[in-house]
């Protein structure tokens, strides 16, 4: 498996940050950590949404095989977390697509709800790219729900899709989770059915965290994702968009988030021996990386210790051994260089030779710890296996791009794994061209995964 040149090209391409603002409240993100443990446990999950959510329905437009409705709702999600949802994203914005006529047997009407991925606003596109053609080629009906921070829902002073801090993603992943539930609901209250969720990208994974809530079996079809966002923003070529020197100085700068990626690895086991080895290295990690740069920023103490560890330093700066300088030919100034003690005044020689090296060996140092921190707190709150499993997961489809240079796969839990009898289908490039080039393979997977439910649990 490569990565795609075409994703990092367009990833170039596109100049936007995301995080400008850093990490977001500490205090915040302490409070999304508690609302993770209930959010993520189906059977809690049920009692955060109303079965009876109200939802409005504003706009109807009637076409020749198909009706258009526009409505909204107000976000649970804002209801049990108050203040951490911007007033622009607390009310909910949905589009239906409803075919006229269905043709399927025992009078089934199958709606799945599409989540957006990441740069999707309003509902033109998958309306467009899924909904439509769903309706046309397969008889399927679509709720196209509007994502937090995006379209009708973005944040004043939020340019784009630029979310300002990380804690933003897991508000919207929240919000997500529980305005499926009360659309999943209104379906129901409706007569149709069987339900699905799905999305591309960010709204795949989005979509698997929603199904992971919904008590009865529910199609699947996350697109172009995979089981956890933390190789997303560590790894993928999304990590170039982070002002990372901002997000390691607020990290030093807090005593806070220590206590934060604290209570991240002290979480309970997941079962998943990989994504709890992550866990274990992470813990370890942070504990010997507090020892070695307490070293660093000693260095330039006087003790025999620290010339020890200056020599050191100058050995691997100049690419010799002090020590082996008898046998070469040199000036004789260097030659006296290698019996003379590592003292003070050699240091302060030395200094202006080895203050760039030291420099740069503690910002390495501060961007790795950063990223662990980021890792962390991102596979607590996205990591699939932190969440129930949807009740049947030979429901689901999942479709992954081979040469996804935006999602790496490679050292992150198997979705087979934590799913069992779910199914996986290959696109042959990238992310981006199989965004842009394959959105029949997506919809073709939508409509697989309904055949596969309706035998199972609807005759």
């Amino acid at each position: 498996m490569g990565a795609s040149k075409l994703d990092r090209v367009y990833r170039n391409l596109v100049l936007s940050k995301f995080f400008v603002r850093g990490w977001g409240n500490p205090e915040n993100i302490k409070r999304l950590f508690e609302f993770r443990k209930i959010v993520s446990d189906r059977e809690k999950c049920q009692s955060l949404v109303d079965s009876q959510h109200k939802v409005v329905i504003e706009k109807e437009e009637d076409h020749r095989h198909y009706k258009i409705l526009n409505g909204h709702f107000q976000s649970p999600f804002a209801y049990h977390l108050p203040g951490l949802v911007p007033v622009e994203s607390e009310t909910a914005h949905f589009q239906v697509l409803l075919p006229k006529q269905w043709n399927w047997s025992n009078g089934l009407k199958p709606m799945v709800v599409q989540l957006a991925g990441t740069g999707d606003h309003f509902f033109w596109r998958r309306r467009m790219l899924m909904g439509k053609p769903l309706m046309k080629e397969w008889n399927i009906g679509s709720i196209i729900l509007e994502n937090p921070f995006y379209g009708l829902r973005k944040p004043k002073d939020q340019k784009l899709s630029c979310l300002h801090n990380v804690s933003d993603i897991f508000v919207m992943g929240g919000c997500l989770i529980l305005e499926s539930l009360v659309l999943f609901h209104c379906c129901e209250r409706n007569g149709l059915g069987p339900l699905g969720v799905t999305g591309v990208s960010m709204g795949g994974h989005m979509a698997s965290l929603a199904a992971s809530s919904w008590p009865k079996p529910v199609v699947l079809v996350p697109c172009l994702s995979w089981s956890t966002a933390s190789s997303v923003f560590t790894r993928g070529v999304m990590s170039g968009a982070i002002d990372w020197s901002l997000l390691e100085s607020q990290y030093y700068s807090n005593q806070i988030y220590n206590e934060i990626l604290d209570m991240v690895l002290q979480s309970p086991p997941s079962g998943d021996c990989a994504f709890d080895a992550g866990k274990q290295f992470a813990q370890n990690y942070s504990r010997h990386m507090g020892t070695q740069l307490g070293a660093s920023n000693s260095a330039h103490s006087i003790s025999p210790s620290n010339d020890q560890r200056l020599t050191k330093a100058v050995e691997e700066t100049f690419n010799f051994k002090l020590s082996g300088l008898s046998g070469i030919a040199l000036p004789e100034s260097w030659k006296r260089l290698s019996n003379v003690a590592v003292t003070t005044p050699l240091r302060q020689m030395l200094q202006p030779f080895l203050s760039e090296r030291v420099k740069g060996m503690e910002k390495a140092k501060a961007r790795q710890q950063a990223m662990e921190f980021m890792r962390g707190i991102m596979d607590e709150f996205t990591h699939i296996a932190n969440y129930s499993r949807p009740v049947d997961s030979s429901c689901i489809v999942i479709v992954t791009a081979n040469d996804d240079a935006y999602v790496p796969r490679e050292g992150c839990t198997d979705l087979r794994q934590l799913w069992p009898n779910s199914e996986i289908r290959y696109v042959p490039t990238g992310h981006v061209a199989a965004y842009v080039l394959h959105h029949e393979i997506f919809r073709r997977a939508v409509k697989d995964a309904f055949d596969r439910i309706i035998a199972k649990h609807y005759t």
